[in-house]
């Protein structure tokens, strides 16, 4: 992939603007999950390291082109502060980054509020680029969770100034294209989440790609519905079942396995511990649904895994949120765990529910890479070109 990092780029004096993502969770002005912020860390250290002066640009949830004092970046600069272990210079305007104060010129890192708070920032627009631009001299792009959105600080600023993949863009980069574009085979994807109609295009775009797909969570269902099967009260998008079976069609012509529960979990309730019962999926109660693969599926999914070489996971198998209907994503992602943890598999996770649903497991700290980022993942995993990565390559 033809992209600079900054081992390639002579920083030595430079002002280097980083375009990072700490779009964190807050509640009650706090952050709850410093995992963002955390990333951006060994970034900014190399920047700092080889004579850099570091300027982050960043956004903090969605205002719109407009002031909104609760989007203010000043609610995570403490705990960025902390992440760093160093204080960091806030610029409240792109007039103060203009005209810097002694404070800032002196300060060793510098983060500009909301870059969301200028209309030109989502319009991409190329005068609003030409000035950001006009603060640095190398632009260092380190969201890769923002790359699918062609905005001024993501994609704009690599037009008017030298530009570089920052330390978890890279990651980002390396993992997926060691997960989707030169894979060591056999490959699995699992894909799971209630709805199919939402990850169509993933699903389409995968089948020519992994040697096994694993369907998991409510988006089984439509596809057990697709042959014919009874799926009683189950989460099951019935109107996507003629979707389900071309998909289901495209995959035998690829050479894809799909790979569906032979076994489920079925319960009158959805609630934590409700009884339950273990059934073939054809044997579905009408007045009952599937809230979990059953153990057979699992001990396939995990024969599987041991001939694999490369994972994809995207989504749970289950209700993951719920117990005992976490079984079977516990199970398989404690497989892949501990697979990859003995060298013998490369593992890439991403999305918001997968990242809790490892976490839950136990199993996130042994996968090779769990990506941070949630849209931008999944358009990477469809086949989409990211704006953000594509003008890094320009």
């Amino acid at each position: 992939m033809a992209w600079k990092t900054l081992d390639d780029m002579d920083l030595n004096g430079k002002r280097v603007l980083v375009r990072v993502d700490i779009n964190v969770p807050v509640a009650d002005g706090i952050v709850t999950d410093a995992t963002r912020i955390e990333r951006i860390v060994p970034t900014v250290n190399d920047i700092l390291a080889k004579g850099g002066k570091p300027l982050l640009i960043a956004h903090f949830g969605r205002p719109k082109g407009k002031v909104v004092l609760d989007m203010s970046l000043r609610v995570p600069l403490p705990a960025l502060e902390a992440a760093l272990g160093r204080s960091v210079a806030f610029i409240e305007t792109l007039e103060g980054a203009e005209n810097p104060t002694a404070e800032v010129e002196a300060a060793e890192v510098a983060l500009l509020e909301n870059i969301r708070f200028h209309p030109g920032e989502e319009k991409n627009d190329a005068e609003f680029a030409a000035r950001l631009a006009k603060l640095g001299d190398v632009f260092c792009s380190d969201a890769f969770s923002a790359a699918h959105r062609a905005h001024a600080s993501t994609e704009g600023l690599a037009h008017h100034m030298p530009a570089c993949a920052g330390r978890l863009m890279q990651a980002e980069l390396e993992a997926l294209e060691g997960a989707l574009g030169q894979p060591v085979r056999p490959v699995v994807a699992v894909v799971g989440g209630a709805k199919v109609s939402t990850k169509l295009e993933l699903l389409g775009n995968l089948v020519e790609k992994v040697d096994h797909l694993v369907i998991g969570g409510g988006m089984a269902n439509t596809f057990l519905a697709a042959q014919g099967i009874d799926v009683g009260k189950s989460l099951c998008e019935h109107d996507m079942t003629d979707t389900a079976s071309e998909i289901l069609t495209k995959a035998s012509a690829a050479g894809c396995d799909i790979v569906l529960p032979a076994d489920v979990v079925v319960a009158a309730e959805f609630k934590a511990n409700a009884e339950n019962a273990v059934v073939a999926n054809d044997a579905c109660p009408a007045d009952q649904m599937i809230l979990d693969a059953g153990p057979a599926a699992v001990e396939k999914i995990s024969t599987i895994l041991d001939g694999a070489k490369t994972l994809i996971w995207n989504g749970p198998l289950g209700a993951f949120e719920i117990e005992p209907f976490d079984t079977a994503t516990n199970s398989a992602a404690q497989k892949a765990a501990q697979l990859s943890k003995a060298g013998s598999l490369t593992s890439v996770a991403g999305g918001g529910d997968t990242v809790a649903a490892l976490n839950q497991a136990g199993a996130a700290a042994d996968f090779t890479y769990i990506s941070t980022a949630g849209g931008a993942f999944l358009e990477w995993m469809e086949g989409k070109t990211l704006p953000g990565v594509a003008a890094l390559q320009g």
